[in-house]
């Protein structure tokens, strides 16, 4: 028995040191797999960016985060490269002292063998016949007892390395796959690693260059509505002075009158592309729109939504082929983002008259139509005018 927990002792340690290795390649995997769906999470995430409208800063911030994750991978890999080199090291030192050992253990077997054969198999025998007295015949029994445990011990030591050895060239076997994947697994990454970096740095740019057309376009944007507003100004000191000369007409009423409020048929028929007022943009800048974007097909025809008089037909800036309706009394409407004008200055207009059809002035909006209405010149919601079906025009 006692042989045996010795055996069980001295085989021990090498199978710890297996157990020890497998448990912590067993561990270094369920980290790597780790990082590696947290980097799978964002690339979903990324994924779903790219199939919507979103904001390129949205898009260069998951490619951030996708590298700081890849490059954690590479130095949990390199980590683990370290540790599993140790651990080939002191399989590799185990092994070849296995090995000695076993070839130091068969050599004393063999010249036990020689020992053995030299003297017969009836030496034994001959020892204990021979003694003189029965203390020395115990004595002799004691001895040849202890030498045939010994001789034993050494062939179950012999058993036990050639089973260590076996161990060990399988955990060495194992850690040398191990040691490859992760070399190849390293190299992937930092290809990776690369890869997102090089994109990351084409999406900034992008950021910066869709910053900067961003901030040009508002400043378009502005200096058109200025200039809006002080058309308006101009035509509304020219309707005064006329009405003011001697003899003239007598002034005209407005067509758009208070008890339209929410009756008025739409221009065109389409969901609400913007809304009036104060928008803030994904890269958080700020847009006041003076009136409504209404999305429509390309071509679309588009209706005056009160009698008239046109006042302007021409390009105005961002506003695009713009038609301009002075409905009497300084009151306006303003149809912009056209694709044509089917009226030009001076034409008289009845409500639902056709007086032009959708475009696209923008490029990166949808084809629609720009609807402003200005009582006395003043921006208004223009949605608060029309009726509240949009589909009863």
């Amino acid at each position: 028995m006692v042989q045996v927990l010795i055996g069980v002792a001295v085989a021990c340690p090498a199978l710890l040191r297996a157990q020890s290795a497998e448990q912590r390649l067993r561990q270094q995997r369920e980290e790597l797999d780790a990082i590696r769906r947290e980097r799978g999470d964002l690339q979903a995430r990324l994924q779903e960016l790219q199939g919507r409208a979103h904001d390129l800063a949205d898009e260069s911030q998951n490619l951030r985060r996708q590298a700081e994750t890849t490059a954690r991978l590479v130095r949990s890999l390199d980590t683990q490269l370290l540790t599993i080199n140790a651990d080939v090291d002191s399989t590799t030192g185990s092994l070849q002292r296995a090995e000695q050992e076993v070839m130091n253990r068969r050599l004393t077997l063999k010249h036990r063998l020689v020992d053995i054969y030299k003297r017969g198999p009836m030496y034994s025998t001959q020892a204990l016949l021979s003694a003189r007295t029965f203390g020395e015949l115990v004595g002799r029994y004691k001895y040849l007892h202890e030498l045939a445990l010994r001789d034993r011990s050494v062939v179950r030591r012999v058993e036990d390395l050639y089973t260590e050895i076996d161990g060990q060239r399988a955990l060495l076997l194992t850690l040398q796959r191990e040691l490859q994947r992760n070399r190849t697994d390293k190299a992937m990454e930092e290809q990776r690693l690369r890869s997102l970096e090089g994109s990351r740095s084409r999406t900034l740019a992008e950021v910066q260059e869709s910053q900067q057309q961003i901030t040009e376009r508002l400043a378009r944007i502005q200096r058109d509505e200025q200039r809006l507003t002080q058309l308006f100004a101009t035509m509304e000191d020219t309707r005064k002075r006329n009405e003011a000369r001697p003899n003239a007409p007598a002034p005209t009423t407005s067509t758009l009158k208070t008890s339209d409020f929410g009756k008025l048929a739409w221009p065109v028929a389409g969901e609400i592309l913007y809304r009036f007022g104060r928008a803030i943009n994904p890269n958080n800048t700020a847009i006041r729109w003076n009136g409504i974007g209404i999305q429509a097909p390309q071509g679309t025809e588009v209706r005056a939504i009160a009698g008239g008089e046109v006042m302007v037909a021409d390009p105005i800036g961002t506003y695009g082929l713009t038609v301009i309706v002075q409905h009497g009394g300084g009151d306006y409407s303003v149809y912009g983002s056209l694709s044509r004008a089917d009226v030009r200055k001076g034409d008289r207009l009845a409500a639902g008259d056709v007086l032009g059809a959708v475009g696209r002035a923008d490029p990166d909006m949808e084809p629609h139509l720009h609807l402003e209405i200005r009582p006395k010149g003043r921006a208004l919601d223009p949605q608060a005018w029309l009726s509240r079906r949009g589909d009863s025009r």
